[in-house]
């Protein structure tokens, strides 16, 4: 098993997290005990209450944000459109909202590219809400070799242009 990043290794800018996650191993362990590990391929990142597309824009507290206040490493996941589950994992620092949506993995001969159809097919949902990435979660991202910064292309987010 590769070194499995730790709470605080998520401690740090979002926008340095979102990148740095390309290439790591989103694991997990299966309801039926099937053990599946993607190399995580697209993130977004939402660096904090200034960021207008965020959850906590303004620094809004509600029951739904709360999470995105906690410690990093933390699980964010929420519901969009009643029908699609969205994996996030908090950055930062306690009391500051600040957060990684996952977007995209792949494996050989499994492609998820699209934040819903990954929690889909990762059986992923609210139950993850306010829990640490862990393999007692049974969902947890392991170290894998860094994808270097000339593979990597930045574009626009998607579906938030109002946010700039």
């Amino acid at each position: 098993m590769a070194d499995i990043l730790p709470a605080d290794w998520f401690g740090r800018d979002a926008t340095t997290v979102a990148k740095e996650l390309l290439g790591k191993l989103l694991c997990r362990r299966l309801p039926s005990g099937e053990l599946v590990k993607l190399v995580i391929n697209e993130t977004e990142s939402y660096p904090g209450p200034h960021d207008a597309a965020s959850h906590a824009h303004m620094n809004r507290f509600t029951k739904r944000t709360e999470v995105m206040f906690a410690d990093p490493g933390k699980i964010y996941v929420y519901l969009i459109y009643g029908m699609y589950y969205m994996l996030n994992i908090v950055t930062e620092k306690n009391g500051y909202p600040a957060a990684v949506l996952i977007r995209g993995a792949h494996s050989d001969g499994l492609n998820l590219d699209g934040p819903g159809k990954l929690t889909r097919d990762l059986k992923i949902d609210k139950s993850f809400n306010n829990t640490f990435l862990s393999i007692a979660s049974g969902l947890w991202i392991e170290d894998a070799p860094i994808i270097t910064a000339d593979k990597i292309i930045a574009g626009p987010r998607i579906g938030i242009n109002y946010a700039g």
